[in-house]
C-alpha cells in the first residue's frame, strides 16, 4: 500500500496593515488607496518590486463601472508588472486568494487591498442587485428590509428578544442607553436605526509574508493559524434565517474552539448579526470590549471583512491579545462567511 506524503501547510503572518473610514470621502478611490498602500510599504520596507503578488476587493457595481479595479491599480503603480488578481467580493478574500498562493509555494510576500466608496450613489440599490434575479431582485427589496425578515423570524422563533438587541445596540455604541433605542422609530419593523449600518467611504491594505519573510519585516507577526469559507444556500425559502451554518463550520474548520479567543472582530452590520454570529460560533452572548462589532458604525462595501482582520492582527502587535479571531460576510443575511484565525505564536 502506498503511503501519501501530507506536506504542512505553509505558516503565513500579517506583518502590517493600514485602513482609512470616513462618511463621505471626496477623495477618488485611487488617492484613497495611494496612502494606504504606501504606508504598508513603508512599515515593512517593501517596494513594489519585493511583493510578489498582489490581490484586490472591491466592487465595480459600486463604482458603476466595468473593470473599475483596473483604474485603482493606479495606486500600486504602473511600473514594473506586477502579478495581479482581483474579486468582486470583500477584501477579506482577495486576502484567502493569496493565502492560497502562499501555499502553492509560489510567493513570499503579497500585499491585499479593498476599497468602497458608497456615498456618491444608493448602496441600498446596488445591494439589491445581489438576491435572486428571479423572484427577489424584481422587487427590489433594500438591504434594511431583509434584515427585517430575518429580525421577525428570529423573533418570532424566541431565538432573539427586543432587550438582547438594545443591550448590542449600547454595547457597539450606536444608542447611549436602552431608553433611547426604545424611543427610536421602526426603521425596517422590528429593526430601529440603532440596529442598522452607517455606511462608510474607506479602504485597507495589508502585507503578507512567508515563515521565511514575516520576522524580518515585523518584530511581532500576527500568524494565521486557521482560516476558511463557507456558503450558505442563495435562495431564502430554502435557509432557515435564524441559524448561520457556513459561520459555524467555518469557525470549526479554522480552529476558532483550539484556545481562548483575546479578541473577536465580528462583520456584523446589523445587531441581530452581531447575536447570530456569536451564537452560532461559540461567542460570549455578551462579550467582553476586546470582542467586539465596529460594522454597525461604519460598514464599508467591500472592506468590512478585511478591515476586521486587519484590527484583529493590530490587537496582536499592539499586545492586546496572543491569539484573535477575524470574520467577514458577503451575500445577504450572512449567506457567506469566512473566519481567519490569528496568532501572536508562530506554532
Amino acid at each position: 500500500m502506498l503511503e501519501r506524503k501530507v506536506e504542512a501547510m505553509r505558516k503565513v503572518a500579517i506583518v502590517a496593515a493600514a485602513s482609512r473610514q470616513e462618511t463621505k470621502m471626496l477623495d477618488t478611490e485611487v488617492e484613497m488607496m495611494i496612502p494606504l498602500i504606501s504606508e504598508v510599504k513603508d512599515k515593512t520596507g517593501l517596494d513594489q518590486t519585493d511583493i510578489g503578488f498582489t490581490c484586490s476587493g472591491s466592487s465595480d457595481f459600486l463604482a458603476g463601472q466595468a473593470f473599475s479595479f483596473v483604474m485603482t491599480l493606479d495606486a500600486v503603480g504602473p511600473v514594473p508588472p506586477i502579478s495581479e488578481s482581483h474579486v468582486e467580493m470583500d477584501g477579506a478574500w482577495a486576502l484567502y486568494e493569496a493565502w492560497v498562493k502562499f501555499q502553492m509555494g509560489v510567493i513570499d510576500t503579497a500585499l491585499v487591498y479593498s476599497y468602497g466608496k458608497p456615498s456618491p450613489g444608493s448602496l441600498q440599490d446596488v445591494l439589491s442587485t445581489q438576491l435572486d434575479p428571479y423572484y427577489v431582485a424584481p422587487l427590489w427589496p433594500d438591504a434594511h428590509a431583509v434584515a427585517g425578515l430575518q429580525a421577525r423570524s428570529l423573533l418570532e422563533q424566541g431565538v432573539v428578544t427586543a432587550e438582547l438587541l438594545a443591550d448590542c445596540a449600547l454595547r457597539t455604541g450606536t444608542v447611549d442607553s436602552r431608553e433611547e433605542y426604545f424611543s427610536q422609530p421602526m426603521l425596517s419593523d422590528p429593526l430601529r436605526e440603532a440596529d442598522c449600518p452607517t455606511y462608510a467611504d474607506g479602504g485597507v491594505a495589508v502585507i503578507l509574508a512567508s515563515e521565511e519573510k514575516a520576522e524580518e519585516l515585523c518584530e511581532k507577526p500576527a500568524w494565521i493559524t486557521g482560516i476558511d469559507h463557507r456558503i450558505d444556500a442563495h435562495q431564502f425559502g430554502v435557509r432557515d434565517l435564524t441559524t448561520v451554518p457556513s459561520a459555524r463550520i467555518a469557525a470549526q474548520k479554522a480552529g476558532v474552539h483550539d484556545g481562548p479567543i483575546d479578541v473577536a472582530e465580528l462583520h456584523a452590520a446589523y445587531t441581530t448579526h452581531d447575536f447570530l454570529l456569536r451564537k452560532e460560533m461559540g461567542l460570549p452572548e455578551i462579550p467582553t470590549h476586546s470582542q467586539r462589532s465596529y460594522p454597525i458604525k461604519a460598514d464599508t462595501l467591500m472592506a468590512s471583512g478585511l478591515l476586521r482582520i486587519a484590527e484583529a492582527a493590530r490587537g496582536i502587535w499592539e499586545g492586546e491579545a496572543n491569539r484573535s479571531l477575524a470574520h467577514a460576510t458577503a451575500g445577504p443575511l450572512l449567506q457567506q462567511n469566512l473566519v481567519c484565525v490569528l496568532s501572536g505564536e508562530r506554532n
